[in-house]
């Protein structure tokens, strides 16, 4: 079983397979805008939709290899758990009262930002950029408050259509906000009864429009700042890791051989010191018997 799962894990990791279900996505991203279309439909229709239903395939299958090979850390990774939410709208059964959930099966095409490094920046950006956009958005909303109400008691009367009460006030400030349509649509009209309406519309523009707006943008961008920061700081801590395991690696190897240089030396001048040997470890007893015949014949 553990070769198994390790031998999943090869394919899971692998380059080429990403590549191949990072094609698979876009594939299916573009079989999913071609059946919106009656002409496409009526001519391949079969076809995508088969080409549809071997892609899900294909996910499913290559979602229970990760879930596999990571155990419980799959359900930890937010990631993770977003392509499984992706891929479990669509095998909700699109039908009755659930038609509408075959709309949702495009949003398989956001599995791109997981195949993307870059996407995933972008994204883990504007997240985190969440907590800091509340204090923002508390202020806007008192600043809607206050002009709606204002808005309502000035202009209620004259064209309750458009300020008649807080709501409607807030809407239409709103529309004024995003500068859609607000000269000619909605200030001019309003000035022609009230000439001096310029002096409450243009400050609360330059309030929301410029000064708020950039607020949101400020905070998004210091964190995404911040993120691309921790991705190079998490790169840099590798690089020092895999720096200091080669130099352990060398330092070990190093020891070892002054280990074996030490132990050389020993040995050779431990040879050094023994008496030559026959090979069984005696030495050779000197021919005596005939050096005392030589001597008896002298």
């Amino acid at each position: 079983m553990t070769e198994f799962i390790e031998h999943l894990r090869q394919i899971v990791e692998a380059p080429r397979f990403e590549r191949f279900i990072t094609a698979l996505i876009i594939v299916n991203a573009i079989t999913l805008g071609l059946e919106t279309s009656q002409r496409a439909m009526a001519r391949f229709g079969p076809a995508l939709e088969a080409l549809d239903r071997a892609i899900l395939a294909v996910f499913v299958i290559e979602l229970l290899m990760r879930m596999l090979v990571h155990g419980r850390a799959f359900w930890r990774d937010p990631w993770s758990l977003f392509d499984f939410s992706v891929v479990a709208v669509a095998l909700v059964p699109a039908t009755g009262n659930l038609s509408v959930l075959r709309a949702l099966r495009v949003i398989r095409a956001l599995r791109l930002i997981t195949a993307f490094p870059s996407m995933r920046r972008v994204v883990g950006g504007l997240i985190k950029a969440i907590p800091g956009m509340g204090s923002v958005v508390a202020l806007l909303l008192l600043i809607f408050y206050v002009a709606s109400v204002m808005a309502t008691r000035m202009f209620g009367a004259a064209f309750p259509d458009w300020f008649g009460t807080i709501g409607l006030s807030a809407f239409t400030l709103f529309q004024i906000m995003t500068l859609e349509s607000w000269a000619d649509g909605k200030v001019r009209p309003v000035m022609e009864v009230f000439p001096w309406a310029w002096a409450f519309f243009v400050p609360f523009i330059l309030v929301t429009s410029f000064a708020v707006l950039n607020l949101f943008i400020g905070i998004v961008v210091d964190a995404m700042q911040r993120e691309a920061a921790a991705a190079r700081e998490a790169v840099h801590e590798e690089a020092e890791e895999a720096v200091e395991t080669v130099e352990g690696d060398i330092d070990r190897l190093a020891a070892e051989v002054r280990a074996l240089r030490a132990e050389l030396r020993l040995f050779i001048a431990h040879a050094g010191t023994q008496p030559p040997g026959n090979g069984k470890g005696r030495t050779p007893a000197r021919p005596l018997r005939s050096r005392r015949t030589k001597a008896g014949r002298g």
